[in-house]
């Protein structure tokens, strides 16, 4: 689990491919200072196991389906990279609470400043999956927690603090430009425990709220 605060921008040193899997070798400073072989770091917003160590940064591997599912696909080497360490049990809860599970990608439509602040407009590539991106909603956006602006049904846009922008890959982010997203978990389990239906009795009847059950429990 991850908070969607970045601890660090990393390098992407190199790439090894073999079809849809991939080996990146990542270097890093200020995260190497306790990671383990096993750890979980998030690589742009996606949940990766570090599998070697070195004083100077760690090795990933990419399965086919964090291939296809994330702009880890489009890296090179020289690319920037949002990390992030899992995080503690006893430590601020900074962001909010992040899986590093990529729901989707996304395309970045413009980018424009409004005084202090940039404002990014994202295209989804799975509108459906919209319904959970709301104003002033938490977004996942390369692995930054991000607080949506607003939403248009084809774009939700995010506004960023200068800290931010200078401390993530986001500064590097430009019209066509390809992000992980994930959307907030909290609001993806109340959507579907409200889509699943009722359970129904042995009889057949619903269990649902009625009348005569509010009589029954003393509420009318």
């Amino acid at each position: 689990m991850f908070t969607g605060l970045v601890e660090e921008i990393g390098i992407l040193d190199r790439i090894s491919r073999q079809g849809e899997a991939m080996v990146l070798g990542i270097k890093a400073s200020a995260i190497m200072e306790d990671i383990k072989i096993g750890d979980s770091i998030a690589v742009n917003g996606v949940c990766l196991t570090a599998t070697q160590i070195k004083d100077d940064g760690f090795t990933v591997d990419v399965t086919p389906q964090t291939y296809r599912h994330s702009n880890l696909a489009l890296l090179k080497p020289g690319n920037l990279l949002n990390l992030e360490r899992a995080m503690k049990a006893n430590g601020r809860f900074g962001g909010h609470l992040v899986q590093g599970h990529a729901d989707m990608t996304g395309t970045v439509r413009m980018i424009t400043k409004e005084r202090n602040a940039v404002l990014i407009d994202i295209a989804p590539d799975k509108p459906d999956l919209s319904v959970y991106i709301i104003p002033q909603g938490s977004v996942t956006v390369d692995g930054v927690s991000l607080t949506v602006a607003g939403t248009d049904g084809e774009c939700f846009r995010v506004s960023i603090i200068p800290h931010t922008l200078g401390d993530t890959g986001l500064s590097g982010l430009k019209a066509g430009s390809i992000v992980n997203i994930e959307c907030d978990i909290i609001g993806k389990y109340v959507h579907a425990l409200l889509g699943r239906k009722a359970p129904v009795s042995a009889d057949s009847s619903p269990k649902g709220i009625s009348m005569d059950m509010l009589a029954a429990n003393g509420f009318a």
